[in-house]
């Protein structure tokens, strides 16, 4: 198994390079898509400033202070001042939608977290790394919140489509922190990629919790009680990296 130092040399390289390359046939693939209609139809000027004008009716609404976070296809095209049948040439429904307006989100989920797991984590570090991470994780929460919670609650509600998305958004930290414990990170119904599941499902857990205004009202106590939920998500991660490095080496 990897040592400190050794694994920093070969895999965030390698691993960053296939990301890297992911990104741009994903992006060349998003680019193709939005490049035509649903009637296929490749899209003018006017078609592709239509297109945006929808999305960005469908980010207004979700991110209005006085809304409550629901949207609904009949009040984007208000919105957008533009006739249903028009909004249906673009996208096919709701769920089509709000995957368009996530791209721009998820396309940042590299500089804004992925990065700091690809590095090797040294053991002497483990804390002050998993503290970064724990933090950077929450901080896009925090930003994106209005998004993330209605894909979620969307998930919750037997939307397929934003299941799969909710689950592949964390696959590749998944994989990485699998890659951190120093094991391969495609090995799959192993214990380490159990361990790697659960800490990823709790720190989500944990920022949606402390993203939901509902929430946080209820949790309103003298104690701030987000910075000992970080702090504990914090020590979670750096024990459990800690004890399967242990075990992974001595296998």
């Amino acid at each position: 198994m990897a040592t400190d130092g050794k694994l920093a040399d070969v895999i965030p390289i390698t691993a960053a390079a296939g990301a890297s390359r992911r990104r741009q046939v994903a992006a060349a693939a998003r680019r193709e898509a939005a490049a035509h209609n649903l009637n296929g139809q490749r899209l003018g000027r006017k078609g592709r400033d239509t297109r945006d004008r929808i999305i960005a009716a469908a980010q207004d609404i979700i991110l209005d202070p006085a809304g409550d976070g629901s949207i609904t296809l009949s009040e984007v095209a208000r919105r957008a001042a533009i006739r249903m049948g028009t909004l249906y040439l673009y996208f096919a429904d709701l769920t089509e939608l709000i995957l368009a307006v996530l791209e721009p989100v998820m396309a940042t989920v590299e500089d804004e977290y992925v990065h700091l797991v690809r590095e090797y984590w040294p053991d002497k570090e483990l804390h002050a790394r998993a503290e970064r991470f724990v933090r950077a994780y929450f901080d896009f929460w925090t930003r994106h919140s209005r998004i993330l919670h209605l894909r979620n609650s969307m998930a919750d509600r037997g939307d397929e489509r934003m299941l799969v998305h909710r689950v592949r958004s964390a696959i590749p930290v998944m994989r990485l922190m699998v890659t951190q414990m120093d094991s391969r990170p495609m090995e799959r119904g192993t214990l380490t990629s159990s361990t790697a599941t659960a800490l990823m499902t709790g720190l989500e857990r944990v920022a949606t919790v402390m993203t939901d205004d509902k929430m946080t009202r209820v949790l309103n106590e003298p104690v701030n009680p987000l910075a000992h939920l970080l702090e504990a998500e914090t020590r979670i991660f750096e024990l459990a990296i800690r004890d399967q490095r242990k075990l992974n080496r001595t296998a």
